[in-house]
């Protein structure tokens, strides 16, 4: 018997690795690139809040944490890494190469320390995508990549402006050694749309441009580079490296007679080799909010930003980082229609099947398509089921930093996952946001308290939905109920015990949020495995 047992266990330890080798996991429709931004100025939100953004789109890290600000010896250093967005946890080292060090400024500011890092405790907040631009720019040679220019000038920089000097000076001493980028970079009183390159193989350093957003305008970016025409003399609202137009011409992507469109010289096209500065992504987040202006999709560009019809809440952004364009002409489920008998009036209706879902894998998709040709037509969504986290930071300029500056975060797919918030004042996060949930399936990292429902609710999205989106409704109308006295109570803490006890008060309740989003979406898990015990 024994011998019988030690074979089975044999055969299942030597075959284990291969049936995993054998498994091929499905992939969702992760093209073009990643990530979406949008910003609002203060005259444009209905608060009079600076809005910045962005969903990270990808297989990033999600794990996070506050790091605090400290004092520095003049000669200290800090060192640069890359590959830090692929760790499973602070300490993890395993994915990340050394790049170099600079000297350490004497002071740092705390800051929240997502993958791509994103608010300090002085209300600068940053949003990213991607935009990736002509591949030739790009030069590994170069110290920086994106996040760890993010995280310095998190540290050292109090406005947006600073920040933009200071990224585009380290990147002229140091070298940019990543693709193209785009930094939405927000404070209390304007947001910026900054575009970062390198210089080509034969140069360590980088060439960028950056355009101030204005007060009364909303500006979105979705992994294309946008800006157009530059005005150097309009110190107040354009910003440049003093190689924008040399690098052009050297790498032959401008003449110098025609007008210099910096989108055009250092991309030349979308991500689909259009010769764009937009797509689907932008021109419907700014045709929503200025339906007025009856924006063309057939333009070779799109303003970098336009007036709103109306003020735009905090929650209209949030709103629309969950697009899937349900209703519209990109919705993908638009063609996947099956018929419904009413059995009180007896009469039958057509509605779109409850087993489609706007984030259907490509082997789906591929069989849809086989069964009828142009079932479903791919379409670049807001919301997809490949986001790490997202990110709506609002900045307030008649509170103190640490409650004025809030970032609303979701984790995993944010057209499926509640919002909770993250002060500028506070200090630590639960523990099981201090695990990444990419690697492997853990049941403490904090993710997966929302990816098993969303997952679920996927497979059967036409009867789940309104669960889902019950729950986003409920935290969302919680935050911003409360928020009024989340306010008051702070200052009030703060004038009787001070900063660190009112600070205690808003990390206490990010934590109660946080975790009460977490217990109604393992209780919505529950219910979907209940609903759909018997198959989906």
């Amino acid at each position: 018997m024994n011998k019988i047992v030690n074979l089975a266990l044999a055969l299942l330890i030597c075959g284990g690795p291969v049936i995993a080798q054998e498994i091929e996991y499905s992939q969702p429709v992760n093209s073009p690139e990643s990530c979406t931004s949008i910003m609002v100025g203060k005259k444009a939100s209905a608060d009079g809040s600076v809005i910045t953004s962005h969903t990270c789109d990808g297989n990033y890290r999600t794990w996070m944490d506050i790091i605090p600000g400290t004092t520095h010896n003049n000669d200290t250093t800090v060192a640069i890494y890359t590959g830090r967005m692929h760790t499973e946890y602070y300490n993890d080292q395993n994915r990340m190469e050394y790049k170099g060090s600079i000297p350490e400024a004497n002071t740092t500011y705390r800051y929240l320390n997502t993958a791509y890092p994103c608010l300090n405790e002085k209300q600068l907040g940053i949003g990213e995508t991607t935009i990736s631009g002509r591949k030739e720019l790009e030069n590994p040679k170069g110290m920086f990549v994106i996040e760890e220019l993010e995280k310095i000038a998190l540290q050292r920089c109090t406005t947006a402006r600073d920040a933009i000097r200071l990224i585009g000076e380290l990147v002229a001493k140091y070298g940019y050694g990543d693709s193209g980028e785009c930094l939405t970079i927000a404070d209390t009183r304007e947001v910026w749309h900054f575009e970062l390159f390198g210089e080509g193989p034969d140069k360590i350093g980088g060439v960028w441009a950056a355009v101030r957003i204005p007060d009364d305008h909303v500006g979105v970016s979705a992994n294309i580079p946008r800006i157009s025409t530059l005005d150097l003399k309009d110190k107040d609202n354009c910003m440049a490296s003093a190689n924008v137009y040399d690098v052009a011409r050297r790498l032959g992507y401008w003449d110098g007679k025609e007008p210099f469109k910096f989108w055009k010289a250092y991309a030349g096209a979308n991500y689909f080799g259009e010769p764009k500065s937009f797509s689907v992504r932008e021109y419907f987040i700014l045709n929503s909010l200025a339906p007025s202006l009856k924006l063309s999709f057939d333009q070779e560009e799109l303003p970098i930003s336009v007036k709103p019809d109306k003020p735009v809440n905090v929650t209209d952004v949030m709103a629309l980082l969950r697009q899937t364009y349900e209703g519209t002409e990109w919705d993908v489920t638009k063609n996947l229609k099956v018929a419904v008998k009413d059995k009180e009036t007896n009469t039958t209706d057509t509605i779109i099947s409850p087993a489609a879902n706007p984030w259907m894998p490509t082997d789906m998709i591929n069989m849809l398509n086989a069964v009828r040709e142009g079932a479903v037509t791919r379409n670049r969504l807001v919301a997809v089921p490949q986001c790490s986290y997202s990110t709506v930071i609002q900045l307030r300029s008649w509170l103190p930093d640490a409650v004025g500056g809030v970032v609303w975060m979701a984790l995993d797919n944010p057209g499926e996952s509640p919002r909770f918030p993250i002060f500028c004042g506070t200090t630590k996060l639960p523990e099981p946001f201090n695990i990444c949930g990419q690697h492997r399936h853990r049941d403490d990292a904090a993710i997966w308290k929302y990816r098993k429902a969303n997952k679920l609710a996927t497979v059967r999205w036409g009867l789940t939905k309104e669960f889902v989106n019950q729950g986003i409704a409920h935290f969302e109308e919680k935050g911003q109920a409360e928020m009024p006295f989340v306010e008051s109570r702070y200052q009030a803490i703060r004038a009787e015990k001070g900063d660190d006890a009112a600070n205690a008060f808003l990390t206490g309740y990010t934590a109660d949020f946080a975790g009460a989003t977490m217990q109604h979406w393992q209780n919505l898990a529950d219910e979907f495995w209940k609903m759909f015990a018997r198959g989906f």
